[in-house]
């Protein structure tokens, strides 16, 4: 399995966007290689109902660093007592379908289109597409799922059904990640939760510096 795409074929380069918001392209399929080459590159897909499917590489970026991973104290305490358990690629389907779900504010349905979960189903059986599942009682309660290209490790979308669900499949994989070397993660959009925990945007141009330096001492998760 290819860990990146070493060259650009279906998209131009993702510094000399569109737009003010990063659209990089417009169109093409989500097939796994197409979504193998945009994320090798900084790029990925955010469905608009109405259009064909949109290539974003926004001028900001939003990224999580370890070194500045906070907790509060609630939190810390919550944790420390918790019974969720936290599993690794057992039930991707059920995770993206569950955020397929969350309600969105300002938004009405969900970015998460059928074709979309096709398509990340695909790049999850092929090796790229990750999740984490939360159980309480052998029930899904919570869950992130996410990309792993080019040792960089992009958090897609996460739900909760139980308070600090979603939180505990983030830090369970910044755990993971942390054990294999890596140092930060990519959550795209910094909201005031992943604000709270310690997430900022970063220009673009620092951006793909960074996934850059990744590309070349890339290696494969214990998958």
């Amino acid at each position: 399995m290819k860990l990146y795409a070493q060259e650009r074929r279906r998209f131009p380069d993702p510094a000399q966007s569109l737009d003010l918001q990063g659209i990089v392209a417009i169109g093409g399929d989500l097939s796994v290689e197409a979504l193998l080459e945009a994320y090798s590159f900084g790029i990925f897909p955010w469905p608009h109902q109405g259009f064909p499917c949109l290539w974003y590489c926004p001028p900001q970026r939003g990224v999580l660093d370890f070194n500045d991973l906070h907790l509060s104290r609630t939190l810390s305490r919550w944790l420390k007592k918790t019974d969720l358990q936290v599993t690794f690629n057992q039930d991707f389907k059920a995770v993206i379908e569950a955020c397929s779900q969350v309600p969105r504010p300002g938004q009405e349905g969900t970015w998460i289109t059928p074709s979309l979960k096709k398509a990340y189903i695909a790049f999850h059986q092929a090796g790229y597409a990750h999740s984490a599942e939360c159980w309480k009682e052998g029930q899904l309660v919570g869950g992130l799922y996410g990309v792993y290209v080019g040792g960089v490790f992009s958090a897609e979308s996460m739900f909760y059904l139980e308070d600090n669900a979603s939180k505990l499949a983030l830090l369970s994989w910044i755990e993971l990640l942390k054990d294999h070397g890596l140092t930060w993660i990519d959550i795209q959009m910094v909201t005031p939760h992943l604000q709270q925990m310690g997430g900022k945007l970063i220009s673009r141009d620092r951006f793909l510096k960074r996934i850059e330096v990744s590309r070349q001492k890339c290696r494969p998760l214990p998958f």
